[in-house]
């Protein structure tokens, strides 16, 4: 998630606004992480926290609520929460166009099936990685999103989470 990240932040943040991206091992290590990171950026107001999480199994509200009450409990209720769902494959199914320039396929090879009931809403999928290797048996998490974020498209990909994701960072800058 981090590697996608820092290839899609640069696209929307203006560059005299300076950012990290801090990963976290699981849900566990990040939840822990919360209350250490807001305490050390309380010296500059201005600090905004994003946290974004894959869905995964999880109720999507609940997880929302839980990491929020967190950030509550540990002196900050401005923060952005943003929950993927269900996986980071989804916003790579959103863009079929991305995948397919990732990995130098014939030109709507794969394009083609984005209006597909099942990828024309990606988040609904309870596989999403699956599903990305139904289509290209060779992809493989972390080093293969590497592959495919620079092609992610900010205005036409089809995962809901993903417009929601980018709609809450132009919120914050704006």
């Amino acid at each position: 998630m981090k590697t996608v990240l820092e290839t899609i932040l640069p696209k929307l943040i203006p560059e005299h606004i300076s950012y990290i991206c801090i990963p976290h091992q699981g849900k566990q290590d990040l939840t822990k992480s919360i209350p250490k990171k807001i305490k050390a950026f309380k010296f500059n107001p201005d600090t905004k926290f994003i946290i974004v999480h894959d869905q995964d199994s999880h109720d999507c509200k609940k997880l929302k609520s839980e990491l929020l009450e967190i950030c509550q409990n540990a002196g900050n209720k401005n923060i952005l929460i943003r929950i993927i769902c269900h996986e980071l494959e989804s916003w790579f199914l959103g863009d079929l166009v991305a995948v397919e320039k990732a990995y130098r396929l014939k030109p709507e090879s794969l394009s083609q099936q984005q209006n597909k009931t099942k990828f024309r809403n990606p988040d609904q999928l309870n596989s999403a990685k699956e599903e990305l290797r139904k289509l290209v048996p060779e992809y493989y998490p972390g080093t293969h999103s590497r592959m495919i974020a620079p092609y992610l498209s900010l205005t036409e990909n089809k995962s809901r989470s993903f417009q929601v994701f980018l709609d809450g960072i132009n919120k914050i800058l704006n």
